[in-house]
């Protein structure tokens, strides 16, 4: 099992494929086994990088509270680790907040970004509400409970589920807390204008409340493409992988041609 060992900590991290880098971001409670769909067929085309976060699935607890900027230093770590100058940063959900910041912080080890039903600042209040819950669950020490919902609403097999599942409970409570605490108090909306490079947002037709995060980083970012998913909510990774694969080649065939102008 390939580990990243720190100097306070240590990551599991996974690479398929050869290429054109792109690292994954999940968001809490699920694993980088959110990303199987992709990390399968991706890996034909790019190099495919995925990791668990800090006290999330196969990595350990964290001793440092998980915050944005750390997750951040640590995907840059493991670049580093791999020998990789520039990446594509691929974030689902608040795994898109992150790329975002990842791409304000390190812009010199970054290629474009790809933002799944992601935003730069939470002000739903529904989505608000789901995030306390989850808060008070991982409070209470509630990990089965929380990888069985978050399994429930984003696998598409049983088979899926089980994995999901599986990885999710061996995540750390205390820091699913607070991975999910540092999502209420971010916001970089402000800053989305000094990201100069490629961005692809994609979002579920049928994911109304993130309609809005959608539009504000369409309005924010300087070069963005948008894209709604017909017929899905927000589960894209899983629910939508053959479209969702699709736009990333196309995505990352386009900016590489023009690099070559």
């Amino acid at each position: 099992m390939p580990m990243l060992d720190m100097e306070d900590s240590s990551l599991y991290y996974s690479v398929k494929g050869s290429g054109t880098p792109i690292l994954f971001i999940h968001p809490p409670v699920l694993t980088s086994a959110n990303f199987h769909y992709q990390r399968e067929e991706l890996s034909r085309y790019f190099q495919v990088i995925t990791f668990d976060i800090r006290g999330h699935g196969k990595s350990p607890h964290s001793s440092q509270t998980i915050t944005y900027p750390l997750i951040a230093r640590d995907m840059e770590k493991i670049l580093d680790h791999l020998g990789i100058e520039k990446a594509f940063l691929c974030g689902y959900s608040t795994g898109g907040s992150i790329v975002l910041e990842f791409m304000q912080t390190f812009k010199e080890r970054s290629l474009g970004g790809i933002v799944i039903g992601g935003m730069s600042e939470t002000r739903h209040l529904l989505l608000k509400y789901l995030i306390r819950i989850g808060i008070v669950a991982a409070n209470s020490g509630a990990v089965s409970l929380l990888a069985y919902l978050a399994a429930l609403s984003n696998a598409d097999s049983l088979k899926l589920f089980k994995m999901m599942v599986t990885e999710s409970r061996k995540s750390s409570a205390e820091n699913i807390e607070q991975y999910y605490r540092y999502i209420l108090k971010y916001n970089c909306t402000d800053q989305l204008g000094s990201i100069d490079l490629p961005v692809l947002l994609v979002y579920g037709m049928n994911d109304k409340p993130f309609h809005s995060y959608a539009k504000l980083l369409e309005e924010k970012l300087p070069q963005q493409e948008l894209v709604f998913i017909d017929q899905v909510m927000h589960q894209i990774p899983t629910k939508a992988s053959p479209e969702l694969n699709n736009l990333i080649k196309s995505f990352i065939s386009n900016k590489r041609k023009s690099d070559k102008k």
